[in-house]
C-alpha cells in the first residue's frame, strides 16, 4: 500500500533534518570556523591583556577600600544612632534624672559625640550643654512629632564643616519634654589611610561634606606643596561630582557583573595624569547590610570617595607579538589538521558515495576507483567485488568456496590506517599548540610583579578592619556601662531584665546578657544560658578551669580579670565575654557574652582573602570562612608576619605587609594588631589576611588566564569536532566496511540499513540496493541452468 502523502512529506522532512547534523562536511566546516575564530581572538585578545598602564587589581581596590569606608560610615551613624536611643529609654525608663547628669553620663561612657546638649521643647530653653555649641537653631522644635521629626539630619556650621545632628526626647510624667541632641562630625572612625591617600564625605549633589587626607593651607611650606595641594582638591572634587551621579543609579546597571560582596553602587574611576602619577578613586554609596533594607545612615544620601595617585609604568602594557604569533601558529596547524581531514576522510568518502551511485545505476564498464586507505579502500575493494560478481566473473570469495549463506569472506586489506588513526593524528596536531598554551607559556609565578598599591591597599585595609573590630568589642563594653550606671540599688530583678532583653533587642553582637553577684550568682539574664562557670568542676583540672575549657573567675569577686576577655582556651568555639561593674552593689557587675558569627560578619569584606582573627598566641579565634576555633595559622610564615607586626616600634605596632613567593605560588598577606585605646586594648589581638596573586587583575596573571582559556578552547573545540565526526561518520564507516566486505564474500542475507541519511548512509543504501541486484541475478541464473536439465526428461513421456 503506498504512503499517504502526509507521512511521504515527514520522511522528506525527517531525512532533511538528519542530514544538517549529520555529514562529513558540518563537522569539518564547524572546526575550520572555530579555529579561525580562535586564531582572531588570539591575536586581538592578547595584546589587550595588559594594556592599561594602572592595572585593573589596582581600580578594584580602590572601589573595596572606598567600600570599607561605607561600611564603616554606615555602621557608626547607625550604632550613634541606636546607643543615643537606647540611653534615651533607659533615663525614661527610671527615675527623672538632671540634664547635666544625662549629658555628663553620656559623655562619660561615650567619647563618640562632639556635643551633646539638652533643651527644654516647649521653651526651646537650653538645659545643659557639652562638648563644643551644638547648631541648636536648626531644630525646630515644633515640628519634632510630625513624621521624620526625630530623624538625623546634617547641619551646615558657619566655618564649612557639616555635623550630623542626633535626637532624642526625654519625657518622665509631670515634668516638661526634654530633646537630647548629640552632634557628630562625619569623619571615617579607624580608616587606615596610608600616604597619598585622601577619603571624602560627599552628599546627593556631590558637594564634599568632610575630607581627610589632603594637607589644609596652612601645613604646607613649599610652592609646589601648594601646586600639589591645589591639584588634589580639584581632582577630588571632579571625582565627587562623577560618583554623586553614578551613586543615584541601580547598582545592577552599574556594577560590574560578579563583582559581588557589596549591596550598593560602588566602582572606581581614572582621572587625570600628573607628573607621572595618576589619580584613581573607589566610590561607594551607603548602603544597608541587606539587600532592599535601608537604615538611618542610608538616609541621608551621602557617598563615600576615596582618591590616591598611583605612578604609571607605561614599560608594562604587553607587546601583542605573543598573540600574534600564536594565532598564525594556529593557522598554520588547523590548516594542516583540516587538509588531512579533507583528503584522507572527506575525498575518499565523496569518491566511495559517487561509485556506489553509479554501480546501483547499472554503469559496470569502469572498475571501481578505490581508496587507498582505511575503511574507505576496504568498501572500494568490496564495491570492485560486487561489480565484477555483476558482470558474471569469478571473484576470489567464489573460488575460495564463498556461498550465499555468508560462510566466504572477500579478501580484506590489511595494515592500512583507518579513519580513527587519522582523526588521532588532527587530534595531536591540534594538541601541539593547545597543550603548550594550557600548561607551559606565559606561567606568570615566576614573572608577576604584584603593583605596590596592591600591597599597600592589603596592609591599609587589614589595619582598618582590625580597628573596626577593636572598636566594636569597645562599643560593646561601653553599652554595657552604660546599663550598668542605670541600674540603681532600687532596681528589682524584673526591671534588670527588662533593661537587658531591650539592650539585646537594639544589639545583635551578645549571645547573653546577665546580672551576676560576686559569688556567681545569676540575678537577672536575657538570652542564652550563660557560660561563665562560678566555681571549678573538676579537680583534676586547674583550678581556673572548667571541663569545657572556662576559666573560673578570679577570687576578688569580678567575673574576670580584664574588662574584656576570651574565657576558655579550648572547645569548639571561643567565649568572647565582657563585664561592667554596678557602682555601689558590692561586687555585681553586667556581662555580656559576645557571639562570635558577629566578629566574623564583621571580617567579610570582598578582596583581601582569607582574614582570620588571632589572639596574643597567634590562634584563630574567627573568620570568614571555615576555621577551627583555637587552631594555628596555615603556615609558619603567616605566624612569623604577625608576630612581627606586633613589635612595637615607636609608640605603638603597626601594621605590616608582605608578598611571598614560593612553591606554591605569589601570595600577598598582611597582619594588623588592635591599636588604640579602649578595653579591646587588652586583649592584644591582631587580624591577619592572604590572598593570592594569581586571584588578582595584574597584567601577567591576565596574560596567563588568556593562554590558559585559548588552550582550552582550543582542546575543546578538537574534542568536540572531532568526537561529532568520530560519532556521526566513522563509526558508522567502519560498520558499513565491514558489511560491505561481509556482502562481497558472499553474505547475501544480511540486510544493509543506513544509520543516518549522510555520505556513509548513502553508501549503505546502495549497497543494499546491490545486495538485492546480485541476489535477483543468482536467481536469473539458476532459473536458466535448470530449465534445459529438465526438458529431455518429459520428451519421452509425451512420446509414451
Amino acid at each position: 500500500m503506498a504512503a499517504s502523502p502526509a507521512k511521504r512529506r515527514h520522511k522528506v522532512r525527517r531525512r532533511a533534518d538528519m542530514s544538517l547534523l549529520g555529514g562529513i562536511r558540518p563537522p569539518i566546516a564547524v572546526l575550520s570556523a572555530l579555529l579561525l575564530s580562535l586564531a582572531g581572538i588570539t591575536a586581538l585578545g592578547f595584546g589587550r591583556a595588559g594594556e592599561d598602564s594602572v592595572p585593573k587589581a589596582v581600580m578594584t581596590s580602590q572601589a573595596h577600600f572606598a567600600e570599607d569606608g561605607a561600611v564603616a560610615m554606615r555602621a557608626s551613624i547607625d550604632e550613634s544612632a541606636a546607643d543615643l536611643a537606647r540611653t534615651a529609654g533607659l533615663f525614661n525608663a527610671g527615675d527623672p534624672a538632671q540634664p547635666d547628669a544625662v549629658v555628663d553620663k553620656i559623655g562619660s561612657v561615650y567619647q563618640k559625640w562632639v556635643g551633646t546638649a539638652v533643651v527644654e521643647i516647649s521653651s526651646g530653653r537650653m538645659l545643659a550643654a557639652r562638648g563644643e555649641n551644638v547648631p541648636v537653631a536648626a531644630i525646630d522644635t515644633t515640628k519634632l512629632s510630625e513624621e521624620g521629626g526625630l530623624s538625623p539630619r546634617m547641619v551646615r556650621l558657619a566655618n564649612g564643616e557639616t555635623r550630623l545632628l542626633s535626637l532624642q526626647v526625654l519625657s518622665w510624667k509631670g515634668q516638661p519634654q526634654q530633646l537630647l541632641i548629640a552632634s557628630s562630625s562625619l569623619r571615617f572612625p579607624g580608616i587606615s589611610l596610608g600616604k597619598f591617600r585622601s577619603i571624602a564625605v560627599i552628599d546627593s549633589t556631590g558637594r564634599i561634606l568632610s575630607s581627610d587626607g589632603i594637607p589644609e593651607s596652612e601645613q604646607v611650606l613649599t610652592e609646589d606643596e601648594r601646586t600639589g595641594v591645589a591639584r588634589s582638591e580639584k581632582q577630588l572634587k571632579a571625582f565627587a561630582t562623577v560618583a554623586a551621579k553614578r551613586a543615584k543609579e541601580h547598582p545592577l546597571k552599574v556594577n560590574e557583573p560578579g563583582q559581588g560582596g557589596y549591596t550598593g553602587v560602588s566602582g572606581s574611576l581614572r582621572g587625570e595624569l600628573f607628573e607621572g602619577d595618576r589619580a584613581i578613586a573607589g566610590y561607594a554609596a551607603l548602603t544597608g547590610p541587606e539587600p532592599g533594607k535601608g537604615t538611618v545612615a542610608t538616609s541621608l544620601g551621602l557617598t563615600v570617595v576615596a582618591m590616591v595617585d598611583v605612578a604609571e609604568d607605561p614599560t608594562r602594557v604587553t607587546d601583542p607579538l605573543f598573540g600574534l604569533l600564536a594565532a598564525g601558529a594556529l593557522l598554520l596547524i588547523g590548516a594542516l589538521a583540516v587538509g588531512v581531514l579533507l583528503g584522507t576522510v572527506q575525498r575518499p568518502l565523496l569518491r566511495l558515495f559517487l561509485e556506489s551511485r553509479r554501480l546501483t545505476r547499472g554503469d559496470l564498464t569502469r572498475p571501481v576507483r578505490a581508496p587507498r586507505f582505511g575503511e574507505a579502500a576496504r568498501i572500494g575493494d568490496a564495491l570492485e567485488s560486487l561489480r565484477r560478481q555483476l558482470l558474471g566473473e569469478r571473484t576470489a570469495a567464489d573460488e575460495a568456496g564463498g556461498t550465499s549463506d555468508g560462510n566466504g569472506a572477500a579478501p580484506r586489506r590489511k595494515g592500512r590506517f583507518g579513519a580513527r588513526a587519522l582523526l588521532a593524528v588532527c587530534g595531536i596536531l591540534l594538541l601541539v599548540w593547545s597543550a603548550p598554551m594550557l600548561l607551559l607559556l606565559n606561567r606568570a609565578d615566576a614573572t608577576a610583579v604584584v603593583p605596590e598599591q596592591v600591597t599597600n591597599d592589603q596592609r591599609e585595609r587589614t589595619d582598618t578592619l582590625s580597628d573596626r573590630v577593636r572598636r566594636s568589642l569597645n562599643e560593646g563594653h561601653a553599652d554595657l556601662m552604660s546599663v550598668a550606671g542605670l541600674l540603681g540599688e532600687r532596681t528589682s530583678p524584673e526591671d534588670m531584665t527588662k533593661v537587658l532583653e531591650r539592650t539585646r533587642n537594639d544589639h545583635s553582637r551578645y549571645r547573653s546578657l546577665y546580672v551576676r553577684d560576686s559569688d556567681g550568682t545569676v540575678v537577672a539574664r536575657a538570652g542564652e544560658s550563660p557560660r561563665l562557670p562560678d566555681e571549678p568542676k573538676d579537680e583534676g583540672k586547674d583550678k581556673n578551669e572548667d571541663k569545657d575549657g572556662a576559666k573560673a573567675a578570679p577570687d576578688d569577686g569580678r567575673p574576670f580579670a580584664d574588662p574584656i576577655t576570651v574565657l576558655n582556651d579550648s572547645g569548639t568555639e571561643p567565649i568572647v565575654a565582657s563585664y561592667a561593674e554596678l557602682p555601689g552593689r558590692d561586687g555585681r557587675s553586667v556581662v555580656g557574652e559576645f557571639r562570635i558569627d558577629f566578629i566574623n560578619s564583621l571580617l567579610k569584606r570582598p578582596g583581601l582573602g582569607e582574614i582570620r582573627v588571632v589572639d596574643k598566641e597567634r590562634r584563630v579565634l574567627g573568620g570568614n570562612s571555615g576555621y577551627l576555633a583555637f587552631e594555628d595559622l596555615p603556615s609558619a610564615r603567616l605566624e612569623e608576619l604577625v608576630a612581627g607586626t606586633s613589635q612595637k616600634t615607636g609608640v605603638s605596632a603597626r601594621a605590616g605587609a608582605v608578598v611571598y613567593r614560593d612553591g606554591g605560588g605569589v601570595q600577598v598577606a598582611s597582619a594588623a594588631p588592635f591599636v588604640g585605646g579602649g578595653a579591646a586594648a587588652a586583649l592584644n589581638w591582631s587580624v591577619v589576611s592572604w590572598q593570592p596573586a594569581a586571584g588578582l587583575a595584574i597584567p601577567e596573571y591576565s596574560l596567563q588566564n588568556r593562554t590558559v582559556l585559548a588552550g582550552l578552547l582550543g582542546i575543546t573545540a578538537a574534542a568536540a569536532c572531532l568526537g561529532w565526526l568520530h560519532i556521526v561518520v566513522v563509526r558508522p564507516l567502519r560498520e558499513v566496511a565491514k558489511q560491505a566486505e561481509s556482502l562481497a564474500g558472499g553474505d547475501r542475507r544480511t540486510v544493509l540499513y543506513p544509520r543516518h541519511h549522510d555520505e556513509v548512509g548513502a553508501i549503505a543504501r546502495s549497497l543494499e540496493l546491490l545486495r538485492q541486484q546480485v541476489l535477483e541475478q543468482r536467481k536469473r541464473d539458476g532459473a536458466g541452468a535448470t530449465a534445459p536439465a529438465a526438458a529431455p526428461a518429459q520428451a519421452p513421456a509425451g512420446r509414451n
